[in-house]
């Protein structure tokens, strides 16, 4: 007996077909899945690195920093240095200023005269002084502006104190320091580091009287007249 298929051949056909395309569906899908998997993992490993990196730079970085903060010492330690070695060349290319100084006050302070008070600040020195006359003010002006250690004077005052004393004219000086050109400092002038090394010598009063002349003194209150005919710079009072 022969047997007979009753079952559609398109419905066959069909249902073959949506088997293979349910099966191309699911192995898209798991392509798909697989090449997400190793994008996401292959990020990751950038991602790890690009960490890594940072974390190197950073670590450059910090090591950077502290060279420069230990480099931003060591400049300030040198320029320290470097202010100290400049004092002490200004201190020894002055080391002998206070002996000249000392030598031309001897040397300038006329006969009629007498220091009582020697103060210096800086590069100008202060003296204050007795004289006889403002003539013997004047002679000392004279010479001090003739030294080669000691520059332009100024009278600040001059003062008779009409009393019966050998030296009744005070007067006070103000005068500028300086340096001969002959010497071996640079230029005229003293630092102020010097002076403020050697101001401290002459920050005390002292009493310098020059060798006194065998001359006869006036008793009189009258002020002696100028013999050099030179103007005195300041008036009594």
């Amino acid at each position: 007996m022969a047997r007979i298929n009753l079952l559609p051949h398109r419905a066959a056909t069909r249902k073959q077909r949506e088997r293979d395309f349910f099966v191309q569906l699911a192995i898209t899908a798991a392509a798909a899945i697989g090449f997400m998997v190793l994008w996401n993992i292959w990020m990751g490993m950038r991602v790890d690195n690009q960490n890594d990196r940072n974390a190197y730079l950073q670590d450059q970085i910090k090591q950077v920093d502290a060279r420069l903060t230990k480099i931003d010492d060591l400049e300030k330690v040198r320029a320290q240095l470097l202010a100290r070695k400049q004092i002490i060349e200004q201190l020894q290319a002055n080391r002998s200023q206070m002996v000249h100084l000392f030598d031309e006050l001897v040397k300038t302070v006329p006969g009629s005269a007498r220091l009582t008070s020697i103060k210096q600040a800086g590069d100008q020195m202060t003296l204050s002084g007795v004289a006889q006359s403002n003539a013997s003010v004047a002679q000392y002006m004279r010479n001090i502006e003739a030294s080669p250690w000691m520059g332009p004077t100024d009278l600040s005052k001059t003062e008779n104190s009409h009393d019966a004393s050998r030296m009744p004219y005070s007067f006070g000086l103000t005068v500028a320091l300086q340096r001969p050109k002959q010497d071996d400092g640079s230029g005229l002038g003293t630092s102020p580091a010097a002076s403020s090394s050697t101001g401290s010598l002459m920050n005390s009063p002292v009493n310098m009287t020059a060798p006194q002349t065998n001359q006869t003194v006036p008793t009189t209150n009258s002020q002696t007249p100028n013999p050099s005919g030179a103007p005195v710079k300041g008036g009594a009072k």
